[in-house]
C-alpha cells in the first residue's frame, strides 16, 4: 500500500524483525512479532482506505490523536483505547503537530519531537496503526488549490485558552475532525488535562453529527503532582521543582472549599495567584473557576465548579485543571 509500512508477514518478516529488534532492544525475541505487526501510515489515502475497509468488515476502531512525543499520559489514553473496542478492534494512534493551532510567537519550531521513540512506545503498547501524515498530506498548498477551509466553534472556544491564543481552537477543531474523516473511528481518547480542548471537541461532535463516541481519560501526573505534559521536557531543572506549583494552587483551592463550601471567586482567585507568586519563575497567564458544562465563569465558587489555570513558569507555559 502506498504510503505505508506493511506489517510483518512471511516474505518480510526478516525485515521486521531486524527493525523491530533494533527499536526495542530490550524486548525479548517471543514477543517482537506483536511488536511488528503495527502499521505505519503516512498517506492519508492509504489511511483512508485501511478505515473504509474497517468499516465494511466491522471492526470497531479507536483513535487517540497525538501530537507525539509520547509520554505515560499518552500511554494511558492508548490502554483506555484498547480496553475500550478489545483485542478485536483497530487502535489508531496519530502523530501530527498540527501547525494551525500554533500562533505566530509560539513554539511550533521546537515543539519537542522525537518519531522513533514514539514509534518504539507504540509498538509496545500494542497499537496496530501508527498514523503520522506531514503537512503537505493535512493541509495541501498547491497555488492553483490552497487549503483554505476550517471548522469553528463558537461558543465553548470562547475564554481562557480561546483568548490567551486565538484561533488555536479553528486549528483543534479543523485537525480533529480531518482525522475522523481519515479514520472513521467508533471512538476517540482524549486526555482531561486539555479539559476545555476536551469540551470543544465534544461539541463539536455532538453538532457536526460525526458517529464518534468521545471518551475523556484522567490526567496522569508525577510523583508531585505536576500533569504529564510533551512540554515539561522544556524546564530547567529549577523549573521543574517550581513547576509543581500548579499541582498546590488546585489542592489549595479544593481545601478552601471543602473548609467553606462557597467562596467568593475573585477571593479564591486572588489567593491562588499569591501562592504561585511565591515561586520566582512562574507567572499566571489566567486563572478561571467555571461551570464544568458551560464553561461560564461562575462568581462564587462551591463544590463542583472547576478550576482552570495556565501558568508560565520560565518561559514555558503549562495547564491544568481540576474539579473542585
Amino acid at each position: 500500500m502506498v504510503g505505508a509500512e506493511p506489517p510483518a508477514g512471511n516474505a518480510e518478516n526478516s525485515v521486521c524483525l531486524k527493525q523491530c529488534a533494533s527499536d526495542n532492544k530490550i524486548e525479548s525475541c517471543a514477543v517482537l512479532d506483536q511488536f511488528c505487526a503495527m502499521r505505519i501510515v503516512t498517506s492519508v489515502t492509504a489511511m483512508q482506505s485501511l478505515a473504509k475497509r474497517w468499516k465494511s468488515q466491522r471492526v470497531p476502531v479507536a483513535l487517540v490523536p497525538t501530537m507525539g512525543y509520547l509520554h505515560e499520559g499518552h500511554l494511558s489514553l492508548i490502554r483506555r483505547a484498547r480496553q475500550s473496542i478489545g483485542r478485536q478492534g483497530q487502535v489508531v494512534v496519530s502523530i501530527y503537530v498540527n501547525p494551525t493551532q500554533f500562533g505566530p510567537n509560539e513554539d511550533l519550531a521546537r515543539y519537542p519531537r522525537d518519531v522513533n521513540r514514539d514509534k518504539r512506545l507504540c509498538r509496545v503498547a500494542g497499537v496496530d496503526v501508527l498514523l503520522i501524515p506531514d503537512d503537505a498530506q493535512m493541509y495541501p498548498a498547491k497555488a492553483e488549490t490552497a487549503y483554505s477551509t476550517y471548522v469553528v466553534e463558537q461558543a465553548l472556544s470562547q475564554g481562557m485558552e480561546g483568548s490567551a491564543r486565538p484561533a488555536h481552537f479553528q486549528g483543534v477543531t479543523t485537525v480533529v475532525a480531518k482525522l475522523f474523516n481519515l479514520v472513521l473511528p467508533d471512538i476517540a481518547v482524549f486526555g482531561a488535562k486539555d479539559f476545555q480542548q476536551a469540551a470543544v471537541v465534544q461539541r463539536m461532535t455532538r453538532d457536526l453529527n460525526y458517529p464518534v463516541k468521545i471518551i475523556l481519560a484522567p490526567t496522569r501526573r508525577e510523583k508531585d503532582g505536576l500533569a504529564l505534559s510533551s512540554r515539561n521536557a522544556y524546564l530547567s531543572s529549577q523549573e521543574r521543582r517550581q513547576a509543581a506549583v500548579l499541582w498546590r494552587a488546585l489542592q489549595r483551592a479544593r481545601q478552601a472549599v471543602r473548609k467553606s463550601r462557597v467562596v467568593p471567586a475573585a477571593r479564591l482567585t486572588a489567593q491562588v495567584q499569591r501562592l504561585i507568586a511565591k515561586e520566582p519563575a512562574a507567572r499566571v497567564d489566567y486563572i478561571a473557576f467555571i461551570d464544568p458544562v458551560t464553561l461560564q465563569p461562575c462568581p462564587r465558587v462551591s463544590a463542583g465548579t472547576h478550576l482552570v489555570l495556565a501558568v508560565f513558569i520560565g518561559k514555558t507555559r503549562l495547564i491544568d485543571n481540576a474539579r473542585l
